[in-house]
């Protein structure tokens, strides 16, 4: 098929090199002119792994191009998706002027029938008022032009986005007419033929079962967090109590990992969307507000032991954090837990040595003045970050930070002290070597406070 996707961004650019893949044409449209450079010379502005060489394989094929006008990009095609960003307002709604700017333009543009599928996670009547959209500005220019508007949400996770694309677990087709939803199957085809996953249902469904997966996410990780909380006071690990509820088949064993909270670009946002969706339909919201501010104070979490640590001296120490992306396998900064750690330490006259495989630069763009003072350092080496550390806290999970030369790290450091974040490690084996451990919800291990000196 011939299709455009607008928008180069995260959604947009697997969306368009996936389908690319499976030997349909892509025009992708994207307006930012740096962003729109970089993809044309192959280079893929975001970090996600087998991108870049996917869409270095396409666009030498042909099958992947990219352009600036949106005329260009729609003039073919069958099927266009929306994949532009939504962003929070700021009273949490979900921002839509962007996908109502592309519904103006695409009734300025289109000269042909199509379906227009909404990608980007949208409230509720979204699909209805970009079709009102695209036909107003059709009648003014006098255009009898038959445009179908569908929502096909996406569930792609950071690190793992083009195998998600690639290998759905399911796709959702919210169609308003048969005819759509059988062009759209026929578009998925090829990514389903070992397993059908295809759900049909209203639009209005389709939207809004995007915030209901995410919102249950997240509530499930700060459910978590919570119980993790009182685990610490109760002196119960909360990785026996995750391994107890976990092979209750009806629970299961994911998003159920206590940690200093969740970030990036989809949960925080569709929680407040969705709280604000509630709240102008005059329901109260009581569990996903409750979410959201669990997640705030979670991620005040890894300071707070630092500075009881401590006893709140915390000026001139040396910390070091290991992971800055909010996630493993992304770049991506967006909410990220170790931020919330980062402004507090500097805040606080801490010396930082962070340490991240692909994060570096967009937290040196963030940090230009403590970077510039030294108070910042940042590599890609968990060693270098940690030696001469007062303090080490692992923030991100990532692989190379699973297995350490521990012993190299005890004898580098200033004090062996480590805060685990995410629970990856084994507190006992820690403590056998020498370390301070102190876990989220789990029982602490070694002395409990340093001297104030």
């Amino acid at each position: 098929m011939r299709l455009c996707v607008i928008g180069a961004g995260y959604v947009g650019l697997v969306t368009a090199c996936c389908f690319a893949e499976m030997g349909n044409r892509v025009v992708c449209v994207e307006r930012d002119p740096l962003r729109l450079a970089r993809l044309t010379a192959g280079e893929a502005p975001i970090y996600e792994p087998g991108l870049e060489a996917m869409l270095r394989a396409h666009l030498g094929s042909g099958q992947l191009s990219f352009s600036a006008q949106l005329e260009e990009g729609v003039r073919h095609a069958e099927v266009i998706f929306i994949a532009v960003g939504t962003p929070s307002g700021e009273d949490g709604s979900a921002d839509l002027s962007h996908v109502l700017a592309v519904a103006d333009e695409l009734g300025a543009r289109l000269q042909h029938s199509c379906v227009v599928v909404n990608k980007s996670t949208v409230p509720v009547g979204t699909a209805e008022r970009v079709r009102q959209r695209i036909d107003k500005a059709l009648a003014a220019r006098g255009r009898n032009i038959s445009v179908r508007v569908a929502s096909n949400p996406e569930f792609l996770k950071e690190g793992s986005a083009v195998e998600d694309f690639m290998r759905p677990d399911r796709v959702l087709l919210g169609c308003a007419e048969a005819e759509t939803a059988q062009l759209l199957r026929r578009l998925y085809a090829p990514f389903l033929r070992n397993h059908e996953r295809v759900l049909d249902m209203g639009v209005r469904a389709a939207e809004f079962s995007k915030y209901a997966a995410n919102a249950f996410l997240a509530t499930k990780i700060s459910f978590m967090n919570e119980m993790a909380g009182l685990c610490a006071r109760l002196e119960v690990d909360i990785e026996d109590v995750r391994r107890g509820i976990g092979s209750d088949k009806r629970i299961g064993t994911h998003f159920i990992y206590a940690g200093c909270g969740y970030g990036g670009s989809c949960f925080p946002k569709d929680v407040r969307a969705l709280i604000r969706s509630a709240e102008l339909e005059g329901f109260e919201p009581g569990i996903l507000r409750a979410v959201e501010a669990r997640n705030a104070l979670q991620k005040t979490l890894l300071f707070q032991a630092l500075r009881e640590h401590f006893a709140g001296y915390l000026q001139g120490r040396v910390v070091a954090l290991w992971g800055l992306a909010f996630k493993p396998g992304t770049d991506d900064l967006r909410e990220a837990p170790s931020l919330v750690l980062l402004d507090a330490l500097l805040a606080a006259g801490v010396r930082v040595q962070g340490c991240d495989p692909v994060a570096c630069a967009g937290v040196a763009a963030r940090y230009p003045e403590a970077l510039g003072s030294g108070q910042l350092q940042l590599g890609e080496s968990p060693y270098a970050a940690a030696e001469g550390a007062d303090a080490l806290v692992l923030v991100t999970e990532w692989k190379q930070f699973r297995q350490p030369d521990f012993q190299r790290i005890r004898g580098s450091m200033r004090m062996p002290v480590l805060f685990d974040g995410r629970n990856i490690y084994n507190a006992q084996e820690l403590a056998a070597l020498g370390f301070i451990y102190r876990g989220v919800g789990r029982p602490a291990l070694g002395h409990c406070k340093a001297s104030a000196a």
